[in-house]
């Protein structure tokens, strides 16, 4: 089976992918992973033939462009044509050459989709984030304003969805691009239990729980309660981790803050206070009570898989969804405000209050039952058997 993946420029939604790539290929599959060069070395190793969408002003690489993309539809449809249409000549040329027998698109690499559609072959999507539908898309809570913009920006929208179909992309409206529906073969990193609205999605998605890697530099736990406060890579925001190091350094608890590049403007941290511009995630998680977290999916799901209960910080919209889903199995709490008495009190409930640990312990326990890698590797060789056997499938 030969397999075509697509991929957008970033971590969190490449990095879960790997492990059912590498599952593929140790059976003898064949995977041609469309990225980008700074994912080249982790792609390859999972076995996978590596094609580079660098140099071909592919717009998405840019870091500013990326950010507009969750707030700002218009500018994010624009970027999405004008993305497929640069990739386009290239991505056609490979195909041919390749032929593959399904294409795999991270849900939001749209063009990996629009491929799929003009070159007739069956898709799959590979969802990071929960899977949304009309039910499960309420997590996302959009106001009736944004609502408002997106349909006084149609027109704007609708001249772009004919920049593709002059290019023999065979696409009626955004929503068929960017929307999957219960016919849309579908992988999903979480488990149905975790999943929001699970019982509304059908049995083409496939919930084959979070991609966990192995602890490669193990943490020492030095206290008898370990805090463990990570907000991403981008977070910038200083003042809250100078309150967090201000309120928690007159506790006996270990804090260890993974920072970005922020390390260098805190000095004099107290003993029991550890910053880090990177940690191996896993191996502190192993040895967490708590866990302040911006609600990233992957993050989120690492700390429940080790039974971590989360104070939940969301900055984004789909972070939001994350952090609701979390507060509503009762394995998280929400921060209130970034003050150094909210800070505290919020990690009080939690190390205090054991109903959050037991909730954490039971999201675990699903994820730990789902079918990983494997599961999505036979999802994908029926998919491609029923197309070689003439069934077809759904695009």
């Amino acid at each position: 089976m030969k397999i075509a993946w697509f991929c957008i420029p970033a971590h969190g939604h490449t990095n879960p992918t790997l492990k059912v790539v590498k599952e593929l290929t140790d059976a003898g599959h064949q995977v041609f992973y469309f990225s980008f060069e700074m994912f080249r070395e982790k792609i390859e190793k999972a076995g996978a033939v590596f094609i580079g969408c660098d140099g071909y002003d592919f717009e998405m690489e840019d870091k500013e462009n990326a950010d507009r993309v969750g707030k700002d539809k218009v500018f994010a449809t624009e970027l999405l044509v004008s993305s497929t249409l640069a990739l386009d000549e290239m991505t056609t040329e490979k195909i041919e050459e390749i032929r593959p027998d399904v294409i795999v698109s991270d849900s939001v690499a749209f063009w990996g989709k629009l491929v799929a559609m003009k070159h007739r072959i069956p898709y799959v999507s590979s969802t990071t984030t929960f899977a949304f539908n009309r039910y499960s898309a309420k997590y996302m809570k959009e106001t009736p304003w944004d609502i408002a913009k997106m349909l006084f920006a149609l027109p704007r929208i609708n001249k772009q969805i004919s920049r593709l179909r002059e290019k023999g992309y065979p696409v009626k409206s955004l929503l068929e691009i960017v929307q999957n529906d219960n016919e849309t073969n579908t992988i999903v990193y979480t488990s149905r239990y975790f999943q929001p609205c699970s019982g509304t999605f059908s049995d083409r998605y496939h919930f084959i729980g979070p991609s966990i890697r192995p602890v490669t530099e193990p943490f020492i736990k030095t206290a008898e309660r370990t805090v463990y406060i990570s907000m991403g890579t981008v977070n910038q925001n200083r003042e809250f981790y100078r309150n967090c190091i201000h309120v928690l350094g007159k506790t006996d608890w270990q804090v260890i803050i993974s920072m970005g590049t922020n390390t260098e403007h805190f000095d004099h941290l107290p003993e029991n206070i550890q910053i880090y511009e990177s940690v191996d995630q896993m191996a502190v998680l192993s040895i967490a009570d708590a866990f302040i977290t911006h609600c990233g999916m992957n993050s989120a799901s690492e700390g429940l898989y080790f039974q971590v209960p989360l104070v939940l910080f969301p900055q984004t919209p789909e972070q939001g969804a994350v952090a609701r889903r979390a507060e509503e199995l009762g394995a998280g709490i929400r921060l209130k405000s970034i003050s150094e008495e909210d800070v505290f009190a919020a990690l009080q409930e939690i190390l205090s209050n054991p109903s959050y640990k037991r909730n954490a312990v039971k999201i675990s326990e699903s994820f730990r039952s789902c079918g990983g890698a494997a599961e999505a590797k036979v999802f994908l060789e029926e998919i491609a058997g029923a197309c070689k056997q003439g069934e077809g499938t759904n695009l």
